[in-house]
C-alpha cells in the first residue's frame, strides 16, 4: 500500500524478497510501464528466532553455525550462542546473521 495515498499494489510473492517480511513492513517498488520491476525489502530486519537446536556444551571452542528457524518461516545460518526465543538483526540482501537483540 502507498504510504501516501493508500493505493494498494499486488505483486506475486517471491521468495528472494519476501521470506524476510513481516506484515507492515515497508518495501520500495520499482515500476516501469505501470508494472511493478523490482521489490525493495528494507536492507536489515530484526526477526524472532522460532526454531533453533540447543547448543551443547563444547562446541563454543571452535565457533561455528547452526541452522535457525525465523519467525517468518526461512531457514538461516546463526552463531552457536542464539537460542530460541531472541531477536536477531538479519541483513536483507545477504540473508545473513548480523547481531543479536534481546529476548522477545
Amino acid at each position: 500500500m502507498d504510504q501516501e495515498s493508500y493505493e494498494e499494489t499486488r505483486v506475486p510473492k517471491d521468495d528472494d524478497w519476501a521470506r524476510f517480511l513481516k506484515e507492515g513492513a515497508v518495501c520500495s517498488l520499482q515500476f516501469f510501464d505501470g508494472k511493478v520491476v523490482s521489490v525493495d525489502p528494507p536492507s536489515f530486519v530484526d526477526l524472532a528466532v522460532s526454531e533453533c537446536p540447543p547448543n551443547v556444551k563444547g562446541n563454543t571452542v571452535q565457533g561455528g553455525s547452526k541452522p535457525a528457524t525465523l519467525e517468518t518461516g526461512a531457514v538461516i545460518s546463526v552463531p552457536l550462542f542464539i537460542e530460541e526465543g531472541e531477536l536477531i538483526k538479519i541483513d536483507t540482501r545477504t540473508g545473513s546473521y548480523l547481531s543479536r537483540g534481546g529476548k522477545n
